[in-house]
């Protein structure tokens, strides 16, 4: 029977895109599948036979300013969960709005756990995770590494307090509009929905603690188009020499100075690089790219360098290429963290300036890429997407 299955995917290109892969596999299986997103991935979206829904706040800007805010005062996770509100109040009734009438037909929302939106809905819905958020004694909260030296129990309410903290500096607002905008006020929903991680035990090993209604699925990868095509610049690059080292930070590291800081360190130690950036310049040994899809670009290149996205970091183990995290915030140090413990890539790097020696390291070390290519041959062998919409038919 078909489902009017709505998809709230606030964020950068890496939180919607793999929105889109599950949607595609919900449509095949013969769902009504809409994608609220920001009005710039309609064409991603619509581009997959999906039908869009436009969030008419950018959810991906409101993140960044947070993480801005938390990024100058030192990376701390109460600073950005702090800053988010306070970016988030003056539009949330607005996307608020949105949501609500994108899911007004809705049959099934799904929705990540930093949309908070698709729980507020008197509509049966399903968490989306893109990192570890239910509490276990295995592993702290991603947000707080350090609660890993509390033992098992300090572990497990290292997820209670980020979770404490996330709902209570929202909660009057969200109260206040569910109470007159939804007419329920009082009782708030309750978190017992089922959930999908859009990760892998190849990578976060399920932990004997998480109960039956989380369902790790593996990655949800959006593959690129089979007849898409570099542009001559980047095919005539890649064939002149030896495979390339990737270099891209992220928005929140895309500046001229960690540009030049990334240039300097390649030809430090004689190494061919891409970067990502919107930038525009070639030289014999660098060039930049923009919009190249990952699983087409990673596999030729040497190495991958960073900021520790959930997706790039996927896409990275995923190519089976060594890979060095330079985190900037919230769930990025814990992904960099999973990288190194995993034998991919070398400890995580924070300050930009050790970029040549662990450049040398990356490359240099040859277990590196045997501990991505162990990983890779395991995700290669997942389908988690259809894993996942085996879970959802039984929603």
């Amino acid at each position: 029977m078909s489902r009017r299955v709505v998809i709230i995917a606030p964020g950068s290109r890496g939180d919607v895109q793999p929105c889109v892969a599950l949607g595609r596999g919900l449509a095949a299986d013969g769902d009504q599948v809409r994608v609220l997103a920001a009005p710039a991935f309609e064409p991603l979206v619509t581009g997959h036979g999906l039908d869009f829904g436009p969030l008419s706040v950018d959810p991906g800007e409101v993140l960044n300013s947070a993480a801005g805010r938390a990024w100058t005062a030192g990376r701390r996770p109460l600073a950005f969960l702090t800053g988010l509100r306070e970016v988030l109040r003056p539009v949330l009734d607005r996307l608020l709005s949105d949501v609500h009438a994108g899911t007004k037909t809705a049959d099934l929302v799904l929705a990540p756990t930093l949309g908070f939106l698709g729980t507020h809905l008197p509509v049966p819905n399903v968490e989306l995770h893109y990192q570890p958020g239910i509490p276990t004694r295995a592993f702290p909260h991603p947000l707080l590494p350090w609660a890993a030296k509390l033992g098992p129990w300090g572990r497990h309410l290292s997820f209670t307090a980020v979770d404490a903290l996330a709902g209570h500096l929202l909660r009057p607002e969200l109260d206040r509009w569910r109470a007159e905008t939804l007419g329920l006020s009082g009782k708030r929903p309750r978190r017992d929905s089922p959930v999908l991680c859009g990760f892998s035990e190849a990578v976060v090993p399920r932990p004997p603690d998480w109960p039956a209604r989380v369902h790790v699925t593996g990655y949800w990868f959006l593959d690129a188009d089979p007849g898409w095509r570099p542009d001559p610049r980047l095919r005539d690059f890649l064939a002149a020499g030896p495979p390339p080292v990737y270099v891209g930070f992220g928005s929140m590291r895309a500046t001229e100075e960690t540009l030049a800081l990334a240039r300097t360190a390649l030809r430090q130690v004689g190494l061919r690089g891409l970067l990502g950036t919107d930038a525009d310049f070639a030289d014999d040994d660098l060039l930049t790219v923009t919009d190249v899809p990952h699983d087409w670009l990673f596999p030729r290149t040497a190495a991958v360098v960073h900021h520790g996205g959930a997706g790039t970091t996927a896409a990275g183990l995923r190519a089976g290429v060594p890979a060095l995290v330079c985190p900037v915030f919230a769930d990025q140090p814990y992904w960099g963290d999973r990288v190194y413990r995993l034998g991919a890539g070398p400890r995580p790097l924070g300050d930009l300036a050790g970029l040549p020696a662990k450049l040398q390291e990356l490359t240099g070390n040859p277990l590196f890429r045997r501990g991505a290519q162990y990983v890779a041959a395991r995700l290669r062998r997942e389908n988690g997407v259809a894993h996942a919409c085996s879970v959802l038919r039984e929603v």
